[in-house]
């Protein structure tokens, strides 16, 4: 089927595009100080490229699957992080690949590899475009050539094993696709990330993607049980069985890896049976403590919803636990938002809700019905929207997460707001506590402040510094972004020099010209770590 690309200079689908209500934008411009209006991004025509050097693929993939052109080039040069927006939106695209290289099967994919390994020729894998952590910027300036290597032609569901209840796919299957392929057969893989109307499978395999849904069918990494990784030297099959003693599982070394060891060819992933029915209600909490309290009570003791997640009290004060009815206000008392959701048949979900029910009214929520879930059920996919339009209007929207146990939660909330409202003294700050475990769970914020006059560099400032805290605080760098370029020197001090060492070995084993993501996920030998 053919792929629509998302928006080149910000995120998505062009014809879905939000526009900020006009009480939102005042009162940004009254809290934030928002006064002069934001240069409009340059035109797509108006971007200057490089000549494209010359990459020798077309023999193996086709001459027509080798594409060379300024606006594919573009579209390939970033992410989609805020910073990545305003460098495109500024007509900077030095990050563009010389050529964008379609394969069609695992073989040319290999063959591919070995050819850019003997030609010095770095290659960035492609998925979906969603990375918010420079994963789509490798440093490659030492190289003879940049091949980003867009697996959309590998689309396709290889089979489901109805006896064992997996599915095997290949990595260029975007998310909806694939729930639409599974759905057919009675079947969910039960993923919803944020990025799930754009994001590819391989992508969710290489960046340890977590889904909305988490609490109920578990982290992406957690329903890999098979996959098939090409590298510059050879290919790598990993998964004989569901678990297994024969050593190391290799699955948890490719899980992760973000391109820089190879290129996921094929993932084999447990699925469930198509929910007979969904549900959604809200909740309500006095305080961030008394909701994270009902929360770790769920998790560690059950009964567990499929969607559980609290936004504090200024997401829930500006609407974000909403964001489809951002600025419509409730008139409703403060505190803070839980959201839970059901997935199974009516009679499971009924008796797993009067259980939740019991538990959160025990511990001082308060039931708010089914439409503030069924909101933000509406609304899960369309936050990236409003960040567009928020650049739009002079502010700079970003997000980080984090994760820890459930012991260190408040300090870690605690370090990452204080900082961040120190390094941007006009922002506001903003998390919710989601995809939970029994011994803690991940923290996600969203930051907005004016853009200023130096959007770019006061991010940095702030992001760094916000790193310094989460590793300085005993949070993990990331829970679900990922690496990327963007995190890597923090994940150097979080695995350790030891351990970074290790996995230059494996980087040196599979790939010992290191064009495979150069830069991405492994600091270079003298660097950080």
């Amino acid at each position: 089927m053919p792929i629509m690309d998302m928006l080149w200079s910000g995120w998505g689908d062009p014809e879905r595009a939000e526009r900020l209500p006009d009480s939102v934008t005042d009162l940004l411009r009254e809290l934030l100080g928002v006064h002069a209006e934001p240069a409009q991004p340059v035109k797509l025509a108006e971007i200057e490229l490089p000549a494209a050097r010359p990459i020798p693929l077309a023999d193996i993939v086709g001459e027509e699957h080798v594409r060379t052109d300024d606006e594919t080039r573009i579209r390939h040069a970033r992410g989609k992080s805020t910073p990545d927006l305003l460098r495109i939106r500024a007509g900077d695209a030095r990050s563009a690949p010389d050529a964008v290289v379609l394969p069609g099967s695992h073989d040319e994919v290999a063959q591919v590899l070995a050819r850019c390994a003997e030609h010095r020729i770095a290659v960035v894998p492609f998925g979906g475009g969603t990375s918010v952590v420079g994963g789509l910027t490798p440093e490659a300036d030492a190289f003879a050539g940049v091949v980003a290597l867009d697996l959309r032609r590998l689309d396709r569901l290889v089979g489901v094993d109805t006896v064992s209840r997996t599915a095997t796919l290949q990595p260029g299957l975007r998310a909806p696709r694939a729930e639409e392929l599974l759905n057919a057969q009675g079947y969910t893989l039960g993923h919803f990330p944020q990025s799930f109307e754009w994001a590819s499978i391989g992508g969710f395999a290489a960046a340890r993607s977590s889904g909305q849904a988490s609490a109920g069918y578990g982290r992406f990494d957690e329903m890999v049980v098979a996959l098939t990784l090409a590298t510059p030297r050879g290919t790598i099959e990993t998964g004989r069985s569901p678990r297994s003693a024969a050593g190391p599982d290799l699955r948890q070394l490719v899980l992760g890896s973000e391109g820089a060891f190879g290129v996921i060819t094929e993932v084999t992933v447990r699925i469930r049976p198509l929910p007979e029915t969904r549900a959604y209600e809200g909740w309500l909490f006095p305080s961030l403590s008394e909701g994270v309290t009902a929360m770790r009570a769920l998790a560690q003791d059950g009964p567990l919803p499929t969607v559980l997640r609290l936004s504090d009290e200024t997401e829930t004060m500006i609407g974000l636990a909403r964001p489809g009815e951002l600025g419509q206000s409730s008139g409703g008392p403060g505190g803070c938002l839980a959201i839970c959701g059901y997935d199974g048949t009516a009679a499971e979900v009924a008796e797993r809700r009067a259980k939740v029910r019991a538990v959160l009214e025990s511990l001082g929520g308060e039931y708010q019905g089914e439409e503030p879930g069924e909101s933000w059920a509406r609304g899960r996919y369309t936050a990236p929207y409003l960040r567009d339009a928020l650049l739009d209007a002079g502010v700079l929207a970003e997000t980080l997460e984090t994760a820890g146990f459930w012991s260190n939660l408040s300090r870690l909330y605690d370090a990452v707001r204080l900082t961040l409202s120190h390094q941007l003294s006009s922002s506001v700050v903003m998390c919710h506590v989601s995809h939970l475990y029994p011994a803690g769970a991940s923290l996600y914020f969203t930051v907005v402040t004016a853009q200023g006059e130096e959007p770019l560099e006061s991010w940095g400032r702030a992001k760094a510094a916000v790193n310094d805290a989460i590793i300085e605080a005993g949070g993990t760098i990331t829970h679900h972004h990922g690496v990327g370029v963007d995190h890597r020197d923090w994940y150097a001090r979080e695995a350790g020099p030891l351990g970074i060492e290790a996995l230059r070995a494996v980087k040196d084993r599979l790939d010992p010209e290191g064009i495979m993501n150069p830069g991405v996920l492994i600091p270079p030998v003298g660097g950080s770590a």
